[in-house]
């Protein structure tokens, strides 16, 4: 293949018609990096012969040895084809440019295909073909679906059921019609919601435009109401009728016949789509290839004798193949039959040379020589089928290109950007319609940053691509031999002996010298890492000195100034990603896929680039696929290597998608991944990479949750006289008492609180705007403490709750709470905070009869009265109201640290009922002296009376939970099933893939029990059985952590002592002693008993 020079791809880079960004896309282990080696050897990168076998884009060691692709990667290709330009003419070689992005399929790294789909306009998703639609693949989907990417499909691995299953080219097509229905069916899942999202939208619009016009024609004619609100309810309603359109779901879909659905083997290195056998058969049939197309796929016949095709009614009895198997899959078994022997196990050299013969097809004389089978397979489907050329031919014709995809994607991306209404027509302008001039403004987004060391940067690196030639070697050999020489000659003080000297000093050289070469490591330089950005231009060109703004991604252009305002950078460099290295570049036009430098420091994890900050445009609102949630304490072997472990986790943190790190208040220092294989990779990367210095991990944190539910076996209230759940705290000085009372949440406020924190973090953000503007209009500007959490207004999406929705919403679902509805009927309006950072699922309810606290869903009327609260705190007598913001911050302590294990809690109500405030007993003391102390006495008095009231009720933990996908062979179920049992997981479903022997098993496995999962089910079933887990968040475990045996029959049962196992009371004692906590055990009971004496 011939090598593709950097001129010709930075040539290619400014006609935009010609490049298309694309990124490969499927469940772990189905082909997408062989895939890619395919593509990479028509560049003359790697040999063909290589293809599938290198897996070039893996570079890091631990991909290799593992087999599975970690990062993604990057690579610009170039491919050649004849195209007309009209029906008749001659085809003309056109050149395009191929922006390739390889990505994980791994659960534990869906943050990097998150990364990689924002910055493509198409994808190419694979399936294997025995494997079918997995977890992954349905993920995936959902990706190019969320970020409105065209994707076309590939069945991949279709080799698999010629040689593993042994199907006949009949079940083969069954087996794959049914593949596609199934990524159909996905597809049309996402479709049916989004109309279900947009009709249920659309029914509101009705009932308000008909509310409104009901409203308004009331004021108008008082006598008439009745009549004239039924004529504008239809009228309205009509209106509304005509701006509500269906939409077809037609163009959604995959299939064969629209060539969006490419048939490959990555591993022998071909593909095909219906059009190449259209191309193929139309003049030995005689049918156009335009018809061909159409009935190639599906259920019809051809007809031997009269050469024409019949549908399934016109066969009249006779036993026809369909066409697609008639015609193309038994060529396919046709030729694996003469290479490998199929089911015979020796081919058939006949058979080939008819194959040959009728393709026109020439194998070189030393394969036809060799004893290796695939030889034989590979270069037949090489001269046949080629995998480059139906993949690319398929991307070229089928996916847009960056002016096209911008102009359908972009609108619905700016309009969910933070501020939409805000970003300044010229910047809208000039993404949607691609602008590449000089004077457009620049936009870019960089999804993430990636570490690369500083000898793998152009300007490091030799001019000659790193390949050194034998003379080269020679002279540098030559060189530093006699640099040893004269070192040596110079320590000895013997220069003046001329040649002689010089032959001696030689002649005692040793090449395995252990001081030399001690000496020699000790001069070398670190190697360390350089962050450069992984980035896609939307509009403009952007050159190497260029300065442009950094955009958080809390960035909003409603407030560009806001704290902390963006930073100008110079770009320092900009290179041109080649999957293992990097080409230096001047300048990158727009709808390129590139990497930038000079932005370290100046960006986290992702971030938007704009040459102009008024008006500008966020666009880092990249959904992750999975949270991080594995968390693990780390610290080095040798403490004098602290720092350089902090500096390596902050370099982590910004190279990973995924990965966080933070400092507990116990002052471990802590890091985040997404999983058990995440969590090692982060590991390798920081103790070979970033820090350079061993570092040990300590067992991994789990997180818990601690609630409250209403049982029947609950003890009696701690209060006979007061409700359960009911406490009066009473401060240390007697100056305050407080009542309040602690009630669980109904689940569904609970599950609508927990998917609805970012809407929660925007209220409380545009709450503290108003406060912040009222004061200043008051003259009064605080000091105001930054609230956890509540800078995030920028970032948040815009499809997100307004107040009045949000406030409907929560009375929906309380309404919905079949018990207890007198208690929960006028809770809404009552709302003062949610807990724990202000974003929880539990609230804080205000139902004193002087309503001292603010209400959270009425901000506007409580910031007026903020002053008047301000004045009565300075008057000579202490108003309870004083003491609203010290409840508040009790609230947020108390649900951020439960009574069981100083856990989050959630799903509690605290009701306050009373706060009183007694006299001062010191006439001397001045109301300022009396707040001051008071404040402390408050939030502990608070704080404790929430835990007591919450330990009146059953309390219970949540375990985080798992969802974990297993395939299996029947022989794997077995030991499947015992090492689930083992570790407490629970089976939810269980299905066989027809046409396959794999079972697909769905269970709820807890994250306590996960570590090392992976690897037991993987040695128990001989690697049969690979699961992928995925964090579905916390289920409740029903078991009271302080049950003891009180019945007559539970003593009977169970004895004294309560001899069973407390799952519960394990999980909260493990916690406990973890963060140093008191562990109340078990008493040693008969120590002599428990002896074991030899005599």
């Amino acid at each position: 293949m011939p090598v593709v020079t950097l001129e010709k791809l930075v040539a290619l880079q400014r006609n935009a018609e010609d490049v298309r960004n694309i990124c490969i896309l499927a469940h772990v282990d189905h082909g997408k990096t062989s895939l890619t080696d395919a593509l990479i050897a028509t560049n003359g990168i790697i040999s063909p012969k290589l293809a599938g076998k290198i897996r070039y884009l893996d570079s890091r060691p631990d991909e290799q040895l593992r087999g599975i692709t970690m990062e993604s990667s990057a690579i610009s290709l170039c491919f050649s084809m004849a195209r007309r330009s009209a029906p008749g003419a001659e085809p003309v070689q056109k050149d395009y440019l191929i922006n390739l992005i390889d990505s994980p399929g791994h659960v534990d790294f869906s943050s990097e295909v998150s990364t990689a789909s924002r910055l493509c306009d198409g994808a190419v998703v694979l399936v294997d073909a025995v494997e079918g639609v997995c977890s992954q693949t349905v993920t995936v989907l959902r990706q190019t679906w969320i970020e409105h990417i065209k994707p076309i499909l590939v069945i991949n691995k279709i080799d698999r059921l010629i040689t593993e299953l042994k199907m006949s080219p009949e079940e083969a097509f069954m087996h794959l019609n049914k593949i596609i229905e199934q990524v159909n069916a996905v597809l049309g899942s996402f479709f049916q919601g989004e109309r279900m999202e947009e009709d249920l939208q659309w029914r509101e619009k009705v009932e308000e435009r008909v509310a409104a016009a009901a409203a308004k024609e009331q004021e108008k004619s008082q006598q008439s109401t009745i009549d004239a609100a039924n004529g504008v309810d239809s009228e309205a309603a009509a209106s509304t009728n005509a701006d509500f359109e269906e939409r077809d779901d037609e163009d959604i879909y995959f299939a064969p016949e629209k060539n969006n659905v490419i048939f490959s083997s990555a591993i022998d290195g071909w593909a095909f789509t219906v059009r190449q056998f259209a191309s193929l058969y139309e003049k030995k049939i005689g049918i156009k290839r335009s018809v061909l197309e159409q009935v190639l796929w599906g259920d019809f016949y051809l007809d031997p004798k009269t050469k024409r095709v019949l549908s399934s009614k016109h066969l009249k009895g006779r036993a026809l193949k369909p066409m697609f198997v008639q015609l193309v899959l038994d060529n396919i078994w046709a030729v694996y039959t003469a290479t490998t022997g199929g089911d015979k196990g020796k081919g058939d050299p006949t058979m080939l040379e008819k194959i040959t013969k009728s393709l026109s097809i020439t194998i070189p004389p030393h394969i036809l020589r060799s004893r290796d089978p695939r030889a034989l397979l590979t270069t037949v489907f090489a001269a046949w089928l080629p995998l480059s050329t139906a993949l690319l031919v398929s991307v070229i014709e089928q996916l847009p290109a960056p002016p096209s995809a911008q102009a359908s994607r972009l609108p619905t991306l700016i309009d969910t950007s933070p501020g939409a209404s805000h970003v300044h027509t010229s910047v809208r302008e000039a993404m949607t319609s691609f602008k590449t001039s000089a004077d457009a403004p620049v936009v870019a987004f960089v999804s993430k940053m990636v570490s690369v060391p500083a000898s793998e940067l152009p300007q490091n690196k030799r001019r000659g691509g790193g390949t050194v030639t034998a003379e080269e070697a020679r002279e540098m050999a030559r060189k530093k031999r006699a640099e040893i020489t004269k070192a040596q000659a110079t320590e000895s003080g013997d220069m003046s002996n001329g040649l002689n000297g010089i032959t001696d000093a030689l002649n005692g050289i040793n090449i395995g010298d252990r001081e030399i070469t001690n000496r020699t490591t000790m001069e070398q330089p670190e190697d360390p890492e350089h962050l450069i950005g992984f980035a896609r231009l939307y509009s403009g060109t952007l050159t190497v000195g260029d300065s442009v703004y950094v955009l958080p991604p809390k960035f909003s252009p409603a407030n560009p100034h806001a704290s902390p305002e963006p930073q100008k950078v110079t770009v320092t460099a900009l290179y041109l990603l080649m999957g293992r290295g990097l080409e230096s570049l001047t300048s990158v036009p727009a709808g390129v896929v590139f990497g930038i430098g000079g932005l370290e420091g100046h960006i986290l994890k992702s971030g938007t680039l704009c040459s102009q900050l008024e008006g500008s445009v966020n666009l880092a609102g990249v959904s992750m696929g999975s949270q991080p949630i594995v968390r693990v304490a780390l610290e080095p072997v040798n403490p004098s290597d602290l720092n350089k472990m902090i500096t390596g986790l902050r370099l982590l943190e910004q190279s990973d998608p995924c990965a966080q790190y933070e400092v507990l208040e116990s002052g471990e220092h802590v890091i985040l991944t997404a999983g058990e294989l995440h969590l090692e990779r982060c590991l390798k990367d920081l103790r070979e990479r970033f820090a350079r210095c061993e570092i040990q991990a300590g067992e991994p944190i789990v997180p818990y949750r601690e609630t409250i539910v209403s049982s029947t076996e609950m003890a009696a209230p701690k209060n006979k006289d007061l409700p359960r759940g009911t406490v009066i705290g009473v401060t240390t000085s007697k100056q305050m008492t407080v009542r309040l009372r602690v009630r669980p949440l109904p689940p569904l406020v609970t599950a609508f609180l927990e998917k609805n924190t970012a809407a929660i973090r925007r209220l409380y953000a545009e709450r503290k705007a108003e406060e912040q503007s009222h004061a200043e209009i008051n003259g009064q500007v605080e000091d105001m403490t930054e609230m956890e959490g509540s800078g995030q207004e920028g970032a948040v999406d815009s499809n997100l709750l307004s107040s009045a929705d949000f406030k409907r919403a929560v009375l929906a679902a309380f309404a919905e709470n079949k018990e207890d509805q007198d208690v929960w009927s006028d809770v809404v309006d009552n709302i003062t905070a949610f807990g724990p950072r202000r974003i929880g699922p539990n609230l804080l309810i205000d139902n004193t009869p002087s309503k001292l606290c603010r209400r959270f869903l009425q901000v506007s009327q409580d910031t007026v009265s903020k002053p008047d609260t301000e004045t009565m705190s300075s008057a000579s007598t202490l108003a309870p109201e004083a003491l609203s913001d010290k409840i508040s911050y009790a609230f947020q302590l108390a649900t951020a640290q439960g009574p069981l294990c100083h856990e989050p809690v959630q799903g509690i109500a605290v009701f306050l009922e009373e706060v009183t405030v007694a006299p001062p007993s010191d006439e001397d003391s001045s109301n300022r002296d009396n707040l001051g102390r008071l404040t402390g006495e408050v939030i502990k008095t608070v704080r404790d009376s929430i835990r007591q009231g919450f330990l009146d009720w059953s309390p219970r933990l949540l375990l985080a939970m798992y969802s974990c996908e297993i395939q299996a062979s029947t022989e794997a179920l077995g030991p499947t099933y015992a090492t689930l049992s083992r570790r407490y997981g629970r089976i939810l479903s269980e299905s066989f893939k027809e046409g396959t022997p794999f079972f697909t098993i769905t269970s709820l496995l807890p994250l306590a029990f996960s570590f090392g999962f992976s690897d037991e089910i993987r040695k128990r079933t001989s690697g049969a059985a690979s699961p992928q887990l995925l964090f579905a968040g916390f289920e409740l475990l029903d078991e009271d952590p302080f049950w003891v045996p009180k019945t007559v029959e539970e003593l009977e049962d169970l004895g004294e002592y309560g001899d069973r196992e407390n799952v519960a009371k394990g999980h909260m004692d493990k916690v406990r002693a973890r963060k140093g906590l008191l562990v109340v055990g078990r008493k040693a009971r008969d120590a002599e008993k428990q002896k074991t004496l030899k005599r």
